[in-house]
């Protein structure tokens, strides 16, 4: 009797969380478009990679490389797309795995994100600027040692985000339901806005429902938890030293900082511009993602404005 009575209880909870996983993403339905504009694809390796295309193709290119995290998408650089599309010929992907980007259940790695950049670098544009930010700008320096480009800005770039290798995490995560339920708790509204508040932003109120809300939403689609399972399992992380990486890269390369982050401190940004002969733009008020909180300075850095100079350490 007893025994019933645990096999029913395990039953009903299997249930449970069954019935939750498929109710939100029913509720998340289908993402719009990162950027308010069309998008469209290129076709890589198997994948559909989505992209957001814009401003005048006789401008210099400019590619926009999101960061990596449980919600990531293109949506990151919503603050600065349209005024960047103002000087430049401006494309920003969503990466595979991510955003409107097929996701298929393959056990994702840094490789193949480096591998991805660099492709797409060569085939859709001509030695362009490239932004990256966080694992997304270490990404870039590796590819920009394989393809010519003309310039590299990378927001609090990193090679380490989740120490060790945790394959039983990744293993978790991608099972078909407990890792689905887990992976929900993770990208939750609540844990979406403390993480958000924690390391991503200086001022959590930058994080307004729409911000919050895309996230979610894209944390939610079909196949959403096999890249960020790979990430939290420190997958992703590359196996480079990145100030090794720069110093090999002819282009000039600038570093953007917040002054506030607290998983990738300032002083590692002041350390990996010494050692790699970069500048280093540093913003007040700002942690992780100074672009986010900050596009219209961080967009007259990019954009080499006059009134840049006032952000760089000399």
């Amino acid at each position: 009797m007893r025994m019933r009575k645990l096999l029913t209880g395990a039953a009903g909870s299997v249930g449970l969380v069954a019935g939750t996983n498929k109710l939100l993403q029913r509720q998340a339905g289908t993402l719009p478009t990162p950027l308010g504009r069309a998008t469209d694809e290129y076709r890589w390796r198997g994948f559909d990679v989505s992209y957001t295309e814009a401003g005048d193709p006789s401008d210099p290119d400019l590619v926009l490389i999101h960061g990596v995290n449980a919600a990531a998408t293109s949506a990151e650089f919503a603050g600065i797309f349209d005024s960047l599309a103002e000087s430049y010929h401006v494309f920003a992907p969503d990466l595979p795995g991510f955003g409107l980007s097929d996701r298929p259940p393959l056990e994702y790695s840094a490789a193949l994100y480096t591998t991805f950049v660099e492709e797409f670098l060569e085939e859709l544009t001509d030695e362009p600027t490239v932004v990256g930010a966080s694992l997304g700008g270490a990404y870039a320096a590796v590819a920009a040692t394989e393809t010519p480009v003309s310039e590299l800005f990378l927001i609090c770039p990193t090679t380490t985000t989740m120490p060790g290798n945790r394959t039983w995490l990744r293993t978790l995560l991608r099972s078909p339901l407990l890792g689905e339920g887990l992976f929900n708790l993770t990208t939750s509204r609540k844990a979406l806005d403390y993480f958000s508040a924690d390391h991503g932003l200086f001022d959590p109120t930058v994080a307004d429902d729409e911000y919050i809300e895309y996230r979610w939403e894209s944390s939610h689609q079909p196949g959403a938890r096999y890249a960020p399972a790979s990430f939290l399992s420190g997958a992703l992380d590359p196996a480079v030293d990145l100030s090794t990486t720069l110093a090999s890269i002819e282009q000039p390369c600038t570093l953007i900082w917040g002054r506030d982050a607290s998983t990738s401190p300032l002083s590692a940004g002041e350390s990996l511009a010494a050692h790699a002969d970069a500048k280093l733009a540093v913003f007040d008020d700002a942690q992780l993602l100074p672009h986010v909180e900050h596009p219209d300075d961080v967009v007259t850095v990019l954009t080499h404005s006059d009134d840049a100079t006032a952000y760089f350490n000399e």
